[in-house]
């Protein structure tokens, strides 16, 4: 308890994951988690062990062919944990205990939740599990009907299930087999857009979808948040525009346009062979990916309202506007910390992009450079090299999808401490530009 009180949230958080990567680890490493006949090492299992955790979808070995039931519902439940986050898990254990969630459990659930205040977080808290069931079940169910007429009714319920926990956390996870993801379902409309819509309320953050369901009986956009306002408006708008792109670079389908713009934005889920897809699409790709989901969901990236301050600043730099929307004017502390993101984010993509490059010599700069932006990006799509990864290869990855899991600026902070006696420097005229 002594040590608890004297670490950052942020510690503590990154501490939680790590614990439950290794717990995973071990648990997929059972022999009863195991199928007859395979052979699992321990950096296969705690890679996928992380992967899940990480909401992340990229995989060495295949979830169905590799891991018999149990390990695969292990799986799920990693998958879970993770995209719900370690303090919203333990916090729901103690109100299911009727524990008393003090003043520490609370700072930990608003900075895991990106809550400003303190106000509602425990009644958040319980909308928040609430929402996670009602999508998932939802999705489950709808996805049943797609899954049922190429499986007995048993398998496509198991299917279904563990497809609504995958795609609503961002996972991009499957249990059909054969490293095919979504492949055979390319023209499925009712599963592509169950799970487009899925991984968009999934990513789109809690307090998003809790402020348009407060809101809803006002019918009217006014009523709702800032942050609420920018994390739609840059959802929708790269939902478009990535659409718009992969059908102009590819020969796709405005459904597998869409699914793809969707599926990048930190899901996983894959309807064809990326290893296929042109350069300019797979460019697409990365950016969106880079990018990811908004805060305070399931998924990773730099996150949508991070590039809305960068845009913000730089074109009231630019003189484009006065710098404020949707009638606010973000804080100026509020956009250095988006730059201090971005700035992380690409140092973590390029040592990533050398470190796989200087190990795996025989492979292009662009299956690499994907694979990294897939694991920061906690994404999962993948050109198809993953498995073919070395050891080293790996644990790099490994790394880069904790941080994108963790964000890399609570990585950067989560040893600070704040010192009493600090005193500053004259500030000093620096060119730049």
């Amino acid at each position: 308890m002594i040590f608890k009180k004297h670490l950052r949230p942020a510690a503590i958080t990154a501490i939680g994951f790590l614990v439950l990567i290794l717990s995973g680890a071990c648990l997929l490493s059972l022999p009863f988690s195991v199928r007859d006949g395979v052979r699992l090492s321990f950096l296969d299992a705690f890679f996928t062990a992380t992967s899940s955790v990480c909401v992340t979808g990229l995989v060495t070995v295949d979830p169905f062919d590799t891991f018999t039931g149990f390990g695969q519902t292990v799986i799920a439940l990693l998958i879970q944990a993770g995209g719900l986050g370690i303090s919203l898990i333990g916090a729901a254990f103690m109100l299911a205990l009727r524990k008393r969630i003090g003043l520490n459990e609370r700072l930990l659930l608003k900075e895991s939740i990106n809550l400003g205040s303190f106000e509602g977080l425990l009644m958040l808290l319980k909308k928040i599990f609430l929402i996670t069931i009602a999508f998932e079940l939802s999705g489950a169910v709808l996805s049943f009907f797609s899954f049922y007429p190429q499986y007995s009714f048993w398998r496509a319920v198991q299917i279904s299930v563990f497809h609504g926990i995958s795609a609503f956390n961002n996972a991009g996870f499957d249990i059909l087999g054969g490293m095919k993801s979504l492949t055979d379902y390319s023209g499925d409309v009712l599963l592509n857009i169950v799970t487009c819509t899925l991984i968009f309320f999934g990513g789109i953050g809690f307090l998003v979808i809790h402020d348009l369901t407060s809101t809803i009986k006002f019918r009217t956009v006014k009523k709702l948040r800032f942050h609420t306002k920018a994390a739609l408006f840059m959802s929708l708008g790269l939902i478009l525009a990535g659409t718009l792109l992969l059908k102009l670079t590819g020969d796709f389908t405005w459904l597998e346009s869409l699914f793809n713009s969707v599926s990048a934005r930190t899901a996983g889920f894959a309807t064809h062979n990326l290893g296929a897809f042109p350069s300019a699409a797979l460019l697409v790709m990365i950016a969106l990916m880079f990018i990811g989901a908004s805060p305070g969901g399931t998924g990773g990236g730099i996150k949508t309202t991070t590039l809305f301050c960068a845009l913000s600043s730089t074109g009231e730099a630019a003189g484009l506007h006065p710098g404020s929307f949707f009638k606010y004017k973000i804080a100026r502390n509020t956009i250095v910390r988006s730059s201090q993101i971005i700035t992380l984010a690409f140092t973590v993509v390029i040592v990533g992009t050398f470190l796989l490059l200087f190990f795996e010599p025989g492979m292009s700069f662009s299956q690499i450079l994907f694979e990294v932006v897939s694991a920061f990006g906690t994404v999962g799509l993948s050109c198809g090299i993953t498995p073919e990864l070395s050891s080293a290869s790996r644990i790099v990855l490994i790394f880069i999808m904790y941080i994108g899991r963790i964000g890399v600026l609570t990585v950067a902070t989560m040893w600070h401490s704040e010192d009493d006696n600090t005193f500053s420097y004259p500030e000093g005229y620096l060119s730049v530009g």
